[in-house]
């Protein structure tokens, strides 16, 4: 019991943690890209059919937040609860206003090898309040339809959208890169990690660009809400920590939580100067080609110092040591490379 005790404090304290260097990031917030073209986006309300439909597909098997409200119980009662749940969604935008239990999450340490007493040899499993999912699921739609429907999003971000993915994402890349050897240029590209990106996001700068994208005041109040006051505890072994603040980042576990990291980062593509680029989730690929090895390598420094600077005004490191660089040709196998 003191073993687990020690471990949940530790992972605690642990996670998340900010990366090393992140305090000496300038604090001065990047100016969003505005687009007047854009039409005022406020919620509507929400239907009763539809929380019924979410409740009814709800997985009975999943684990409880930490309102300990069972998934099981919910689609059981379906058909009773849905109206009451409905207004309650609905009084939230009214108020803008969340109940604070549902902005409590239980992370649970999956072991990954390692030393059993270092939190880093952990991987967090963050346990939502299944309300706040269902009510979050809502709120995405909304927000991804009005995104969608004006085109928002950049054409190179493919993370958590619709009719995009991994393949789509990694077909695109090959195929420019096959596209340049067949033409017997090299082709060198940059694949960037970022360091804790999805806890590291700052809630300032993202109301900023949402707010640059036509969303009401009522909105914003609602999405300031959404993110204030936000704790987390460590659950193990039945054990359960003290509550810890989260004041930055984007909630893990939650479907919202990741089209607002899309958000966040997608004017990132505009930095990429003369390069191409392309971004799935915190992932990102910078690459360029042409028949002069120096010239493409010239070309893809300065793209990737934008990039970097870019990042750096949104609070985001790079995480040096799984950022590489990776050169493309005809003559020669690929090979890694130092930037």
């Amino acid at each position: 019991i003191h073993d687990y005790r020690k471990l949940q404090q530790a992972f605690l304290n642990g996670w998340p943690c900010l990366p090393p260097g992140y305090s000496n990031l300038g604090q001065q917030l990047p100016p969003a890209a505005t687009r007047p073209s854009l039409s005022r986006f406020s919620f509507t309300q929400i239907q009763i059919a539809d929380v019924l439909k979410e409740l009814q597909n709800l997985d009975p098997y999943k684990s409880a937040g930490l309102d300990n409200l069972d998934p099981l119980f919910l689609k059981l009662s379906a058909a009773i609860v849905a109206t009451p749940i409905t207004s309650l969604f609905n009084l939230s935008f009214i108020s803008s206003e969340i109940p604070k239990d549902w902005k409590a999450a239980a992370v649970i340490p999956l072991f990954k090898g390692g030393d059993t007493l270092d939190p880093n040899c952990y991987r967090p499993i963050s346990i939502l309040p299944c309300l706040s999912k269902v009510f979050e699921s809502q709120v995405n739609k909304q927000v991804t339809d009005h995104l969608e429907s004006h085109r928002t999003f950049s054409a190179v971000q493919s993370g958590f959208r619709a009719g995009h993915g991994c393949t789509s994402a990694t077909l695109k890349v090959l195929n420019d890169i096959i596209t340049a050897i067949d033409k017997r240029q090299y082709c060198a590209a940059v694949f960037i990690d970022l360091a804790k990106a999805f806890d590291s996001v700052n809630h300032r700068i993202l109301i900023g660009r949402l707010s640059s994208l036509g969303f009401s005041d009522d909105c914003l109040a609602w999405f300031t809400n959404y993110f204030a006051d936000r704790v987390q505890c460590v659950k193990s072994e039945g054990m359960l920590s003290g509550p810890l603040a989260v004041s930055m980042g984007v909630p893990q576990g939650s479907i919202l939580g990741l089209t607002l990291f899309s958000v966040y980062i997608n004017d990132v593509a505009h930095a990429a100067g003369d390069s191409l680029i392309h971004l799935y989730a915190d992932d990102t690929i910078l690459y360029t080609s042409g028949p002069s090895l120096d010239t493409v390598l010239s070309n893809l420094q300065t793209s990737f110092n934008a990039i970097q600077h870019s990042f750096r005004g949104l609070q985001l490191l790079l995480n040096a040591n799984k950022t590489k660089c990776m050169l493309f040709n005809q003559h020669h196998h690929p090979g890694w490379f130092r930037p």
